[in-house]
């Protein structure tokens, strides 16, 4: 189970600054409600894959 920072925490500063499990754990969330986000939610999630992709993919395991 995820135990780092939450979204209010992350939210005040660059998600390049954020680690990897938070990107991973807050992907996936968004990820699984992206139906019904808006369009500030839906930036975030697009913003939280393109920093992903930045570093080279998740890594697995």
């Amino acid at each position: 189970m995820y135990e780092g920072r939450d979204m209010t925490e992350l939210s005040m500063m660059s998600i390049a600054n954020w680690d990897e499990e938070e990107l991973a754990y807050f992907h996936h969330s968004l990820q699984q409600m992206m139906p019904y986000l808006n369009a500030e939610g839906q930036t975030i999630h697009r913003e939280i894959m393109e920093e992903i992709e930045n570093r080279g993919g998740l890594k697995k395991g």
